[in-house]
């Protein structure tokens, strides 16, 4: 059973929410941001109208937030007094002790992804590293992951490209992950993710080391600002390969971005290639091409931004990205974060897409120091 004083912390740290969050002021700047669209032609502008209609959404998330944290509470408070005189039995109490908790973290967690990309979402693109089938059964196995940890949490998800093996498994795959904060969240699976298990591959039954790699970028929306210049851009169109009918295989409705990028602070210059067979439709996959190029260049300024951080914060070397962040030791029953130190044995339970403990510690560690 729950003690006086777990009681106590629970009022406290939703008290605190209550003043990091300014509920009060948030719910005074609703009522203000709803007065301006009751005017006769809001609605003639969409765009601004919807952007407008997003900005009301985002502050009514975290004041509805807040209220079922302290919902939550005062039912807490009340089933206390309900054991205390025997009216309610100790495991009652336990488990609503514990689900009111989790509402807690899950609250202050969000409270710590501030910066302005965090509420954004995510192009997930997973690359498998050398070693032929191993590798790319491992980048399956982690597409599989996220995909259900999307799904877990109320993510729309939609497959922008996928490379097949050759044999089993995948050699990339882009995904888009539509939601409020999937970047805030995601952004901590970033880096390299090493494999180590007995290959069902390997005919003597070996231990095999393999490798794949994240990169995790925020999608951006119409209100993100992101110049693309069109003399830079060039465009070619393919079948797209795979089942799907007649139509996939003879009509060109893939498409292939290539833009001529250079580093406005480094003079670098790279070709950005994004291939896009999302649809049967070639306008259509070149609108989420485009899209993804955005995303690409919107992130490649948040890169810049977190290396200049990083030249005054020694500490961020530790979260540089493309790092080798993860390690998923089959045999021995671990995952290990080798950020924060992290672990656990349910390794079963991670590959199905458990991975919030990961995500939590990475946050309670480094959000702090990531805040602009």
């Amino acid at each position: 059973m729950i003690t006086q004083e777990q009681l106590k912390e629970t009022a406290e740290r939703t008290e605190a929410l209550h003043r990091y969050l300014d509920i009060d002021s948030k719910k005074i700047e609703v009522e203000e941001e709803e007065l301006r669209t009751h005017v006769p032609d809001f609605w003639e502008h969409p765009k601004e109208a919807q952007a407008q209609m997003k900005k009301i959404k985002d502050l009514q998330a975290w004041i509805e937030g807040y209220a079922e944290v302290a919902d939550a509470v005062e039912e807490l408070t009340i089933a206390f007094e309900f054991v205390k005189e025997g009216e309610m039995d100790e495991s009652e109490l336990d488990a609503l002790y514990a689900s009111t908790i989790d509402k807690i973290e899950r609250l202050e967690l969000r409270n710590m992804l501030r910066r302005e990309e965090d509420k954004l979402g995510v192009v997930l693109k997973i690359n498998s590293g050398a070693g032929g089938t191993e590798s790319q059964d491992w980048a399956q196995m982690l597409m599989r992951m996220y995909l259900r940890w999307c799904e877990a949490h109320g993510y729309k998800t939609s497959m922008a490209n996928l490379l097949e093996g050759d044999e089993a498994g995948i050699k990339s795959c882009t995904i888009n992950v539509e939601g409020d904060f999937a970047y805030g969240y995601l952004k901590s699976e970033n880096g390299v993710h090493r494999l180590v298990r007995v290959s069902p591959y390997n005919a003597q039954g070996k231990r095999m080391t393999s490798f794949a790699s994240v990169f995790v970028t925020p999608l951006v929306d119409d209100t993100i600002e992101v110049r693309v210049d069109p003399a830079l851009l060039s465009w070619d169109t393919f079948r797209s390969g795979g089942a799907g009918g007649q139509n996939v295989n003879k009509v060109e409705s893939g498409v292939r971005l290539r833009y001529q990028f250079t580093d406005p602070y480094t003079g670098e210059k790279e070709e950005i290639l994004i291939e896009n067979t999302e649809t049967r439709d070639q306008p259509k996959n070149k609108e989420n091409a485009m899209r993804q190029l955005r995303s690409i260049l919107y992130d490649k300024e948040l890169q810049h931004r977190m290396q200049e951080q990083a030249k005054i914060e020694a500490g961020k070397m530790k979260i540089e990205w493309g790092s080798q962040i993860r390690s998923y030791v089959f045999d021995d029953r671990r995952v290990k974060d080798h950020r924060t130190g992290h672990q656990t044995s349910d390794v079963g339970g991670v590959m199905d897409g458990d991975i919030d403990g990961f995500i939590k510690a990475y946050l309670m560690e480094f959000a702090a120091t990531e805040q602009s």
